[in-house]
């Protein structure tokens, strides 16, 4: 049987904002979509949360449908999935190579954070190289780099998928409406 996860305080960022506009403000059990297949044996959580990348990797791998169905069965009834999605299907045709840097942080502790992309021929799925770069004694030296492989979903694929999975009250947030950089999907498990 696998231990409770700890009530915590959702930490400071968009996503938690979506979740305590439609739990309330509050601890709540919140567990990673990664982390459900070891949680299976555990007491029902409030949110399972996915972060920007998650669902086109799990995409990619031909696992999230089944990520997505172990995602509801873990929430009480009631309780919410919230996933941030990129939405790259019209940019498929264009295969841009990278989008803006990002960068963090103010004089030595300036960070900046670089993807790179290689689109499949077809526009449906690109390989990711995430490259974090950190201010040396001297020059930028790079502190870390993963690659991942995504599928481009579409909002029609996301919906879809939530739907397929169990889950009720599908809806895609903007970036405008939920203050994250990406759109938000939030979705209720059935009662």
């Amino acid at each position: 049987m696998t231990a409770a996860p700890d009530v915590v305080p959702l930490p400071e960022d968009p996503l938690t904002e979506v979740v305590a506009a439609v739990l309330g403000d509050g601890s709540h059990v919140v567990i990673d979509l990664l982390d459900v297949v070891r949680h299976q044996d555990g007491p029902p959580v409030d949110v399972v949360r996915a972060g920007d990348d998650l669902l086109p990797r799990l995409a990619h791998e031909n696992a999230l449908d089944q990520a997505l169905l172990l995602a509801r069965t873990v929430l009480r009834p009631g309780g919410l999935f919230v996933a941030a999605v990129p939405e790259l299907d019209k940019l498929g045709r264009l295969r841009p190579t990278a989008p803006p840097p990002k960068v963090s942080g103010r004089g030595s502790e300036r960070q900046v954070t670089v993807q790179l992309w290689d689109w499949a021929a077809d526009g449906e799925s690109y390989a990711l190289e995430v490259v974090r770069l950190v201010r040396g004694a001297e020059t930028w030296e790079v502190a870390n780099t993963v690659s991942t492989r995504h599928r481009v979903l579409s909002p029609d694929q996301v919906a879809a998928a939530l739907a397929d999975a169990g889950f009720g009250a599908v809806q895609r947030l903007s970036p405008a409406e939920c203050g994250h950089p990406l759109p938000v999907w939030v979705a209720v498990a059935p009662a």
